[in-house]
């Protein structure tokens, strides 16, 4: 299946709102069960229903292209340990909104990091002065949002 840029953009906007619907049930979650107990049952379930989505309808010769990986991007996973533990702590403390607007803001300025400096060989897209102005107009907006 071929996505354009739209469908690429909708897919990451969709992804998105899913972050905050998923931070929020995690912060629930967690606050009845604890964060790490809470963070341990998400990853579970995630384990299942990725392995039933690789050997269902992926290609099941993971065993054999996982080792031409770059190691260094075996550990995204224990990134994702760190961001759902992290999300679930600030939304419990902060509220959804602040939380978000940090995670957001955060999110993308190390973006265009990774972008400028080729991180893992991905597509390097130069950095500009513009796109600091437009950084910082969204962090603007997101604190004007947050403001009582």
């Amino acid at each position: 299946m071929q996505l354009g840029n739209i469908g690429a953009l909708l897919i990451a906007a969709l992804s998105g709102a899913a972050m905050a619907v998923q931070g929020t049930m995690n912060s629930v979650l967690g606050k009845t069960v604890g964060l790490w107990q809470a963070t341990l049952v998400v990853h579970i379930l995630g384990t299942v229903l990725s392995a039933l989505a690789v050997f269902t309808i992926g290609k099941s010769d993971l065993l054999l292209k996982i080792g031409s990986a770059n190691p260094i991007s075996w550990f995204g996973g224990v990134l994702g340990v760190l961001i759902v533990f992290g999300v679930a702590t600030s939304m419990s403390k902060v509220g959804i909104s602040p939380a978000t607007t940090a995670i957001i803001s955060a999110q993308l300025l190390t973006a265009f990091l990774i972008d400028q400096f080729n991180f893992l060989g991905v597509k390097q897209i130069p950095f500009h002065p513009i796109k600091l102005v437009g950084a910082v107009m969204i962090i603007v907006g997101a604190w004007i949002i947050l403001k009582k």
